[in-house]
C-alpha cells in the first residue's frame, strides 16, 4: 500500500469517527459520513468485520463505486453522492472477501444558498439651504486716459473750455471786459480833449 492510500484511509477514518454516520440497515458494519448529504456531496465510507485489506461500496446514488482498504478487519474509503440524484433513499452494498453486505443512504435535497437581505440606502436629511453670499462688491477704477501726453492735455483743455462755455463768462471773463471797457473810456475821453483844443 504507497503513502497516498494510507494517508487517505487514516483520513477517512478520522473523518468517519468525528462526524455523525448513518449505519447499515441491515447492522452490517456500514457507516457513511455526513449521515445525510446532498447531491454532490463528497462521502465516507466505513465498513467492519472484513477479513481482508480491500473491498468495494457500490450504490445508484455514487459517481462512481467506492475502493475500500484498510487492516484489522476496518476498511474506509471515499466517492461523492451525483449530483443530479434525487433525494431518497438509496441501497449500498459493500464486497469484501466475497461476502456482500447492504447498507443504506439517505440523500437530502440540496438547500438553497441563504441570501443576505438587501441593505436599505441609508438617505441623509437634506441640509437646508443657505441664502447666497452677497456678491463681492467690485473695487473703484480710476478712468485710464488714452493717448497720454500732449493728447490728454489737449482733450482736458477742450473739456475745460466746453465746461466754461455751458457755465457763461466767469470771472476772468469779467476783469478781461472791465479792462476794456476802461481802455476804450480813457481813449474816447483822450480823443475828447483833443477835440476840444482843437476847437479853441
Amino acid at each position: 500500500m504507497g503513502p497516498l492510500n494510507v494517508t487517505l484511509c487514516a483520513g477517512a477514518a478520522i473523518f468517519a469517527a468525528l462526524t455523525p454516520a448513518a449505519h447499515a440497515a441491515d447492522g452490517g458494519g456500514l457507516s457513511v459520513t455526513p449521515a445525510s448529504p446532498a447531491p454532490g456531496t463528497d462521502i465516507a465510507l466505513r465498513t467492519t468485520g472484513c477479513s481482508t485489506t480491500t473491498g468495494t461500496a457500490a450504490s445508484a446514488a455514487f459517481v462512481a463505486d467506492a475502493r475500500l482498504t484498510g487492516s484489522g478487519g476496518t476498511l474506509v474509503g471515499e466517492t461523492r453522492v451525483s449530483s443530479s440524484i434525487r433525494a431518497g433513499t438509496y441501497d449500498v452494498r459493500v464486497t469484501c472477501a466475497g461476502v456482500q453486505t447492504k447498507g443504506a443512504l439517505t440523500v437530502v435535497a440540496k438547500t438553497p444558498p441563504k441570501t443576505p437581505p438587501k441593505a436599505q440606502p441609508h438617505t441623509q436629511p437634506s441640509a437646508p439651504l443657505q441664502p447666497a453670499a452677497p456678491a463681492p462688491a467690485s473695487s473703484p477704477v480710476a478712468p485710464v486716459q488714452a493717448g497720454g501726453g500732449g493728447a490728454a492735455r489737449l482733450g482736458a483743455e477742450a473739456e475745460a473750455d466746453a465746461e466754461a462755455d455751458e457755465a457763461g463768462p466767469g470771472t476772468g471773463h469779467a476783469v478781461t471786459g472791465l479792462v476794456l471797457a476802461g481802455v476804450a473810456a480813457v481813449a474816447v475821453a483822450l480823443r475828447s480833449a483833443r477835440r476840444s483844443r482843437g476847437t479853441d
